[in-house]
């Protein structure tokens, strides 16, 4: 068990904030590891609280206020402020259909088809891109968040990449990418951490001390993975389009819909 969730959480690092689909790769890794069930459900989910933190350390100088700093200080409570706005369509949809989601959804063959359709919408949304209009999260406003919140809501099918969604909804609105990508990582803050929050909430932390320990482990080893992975996609994202990408959900959702 404690191997499995060392790659899972590698799995989990790897994917969260490229736009390829975390839960995607998890539901289909669990399948071929032998890791399924209620407690595997919540393991994709907690984990992710992992590259959650990875966020939180990477960009601490945009998402802390620092007192000695008054315009840097208003800028971090206005980009929390547009977080929160963008957060909210998720955080309805989520606690309405989350039961059915994990009932109806979370198998390979959703993940696959949700991998296909996210690739050719990011396919559409970087054509789409011809003029940048916002270059910074300063310049985000807040209609423009909201819709960014809404294109996440794309992400409760798993396999469609919460990061992927809302990268396509910032590039439909002009954002530049390393800005959708920026405010993507950004609105994972609540998103990723309420979900964590209200799993284990519904099954009432009663895991055992060592399912514990493989949740710790798991947070763990994504938090290390996905920090790498950060500085990454940040650096790409300055000189290449996403193009990529798209083209591996596409190799991969085949792969996956042709065995699944």
């Amino acid at each position: 068990m404690i191997l499995k969730a060392i790659i899972l959480g590698i799995i989990e690092g790897l994917t969260e904030f490229l736009p390829v689909s975390s839960t995607g790769h998890l539901i289909i890794a669990n399948k071929y590891i032998d890791f399924t069930g209620q407690f595997a459900n919540a393991f994709n989910i907690v984990i992710q609280v992992g590259a959650i933190l990875a966020v939180l350390i990477y960009f601490k100088d945009k998402i802390f206020p620092q007192k000695r700093n008054i315009r840097q200080t208003r800028s971090v409570y206005r980009l929390w402020a547009k977080v929160m706005v963008g957060f909210i369509p998720a955080a309805i949809l989520g606690f309405l259909f989350d039961d059915y989601i994990d009932e109806h959804f979370f198998n390979p063959t959703t993940v696959s088809i949700a991998l296909i359709l996210g690739a050719l919408l990011l396919l559409f949304a970087e054509a789409k891109l011809k003029r940048v209009k916002v270059r910074s999260t300063d310049e985000l406003t807040f209609g423009q968040s909201f819709v960014v919140g809404i294109a996440q809501c794309m992400a409760l099918m798993p396999g469609m990449s919460r990061s992927a969604s809302t990268i396509i909804g910032g590039l439909f609105l002009g954002l530049s990418r390393e800005v959708a990508a920026e405010f993507s990582f950004f609105l994972a803050i609540p998103t990723i951490m309420g979900a964590a929050a209200y799993k284990l909430f519904k099954v009432g932390f009663s895991y055992t001390a060592y399912e514990w320990l493989i949740l710790l482990i798991g947070t763990a080893v994504s938090f290390i993975v996905a920090l790498l992975v950060i500085a990454f996609f940040m650096n790409y994202l300055k000189k290449r389009k996403l193009a990529p990408f798209a083209y591996y959900r596409i190799i991969l959702g085949m792969i996956v819909l042709f065995v699944a």
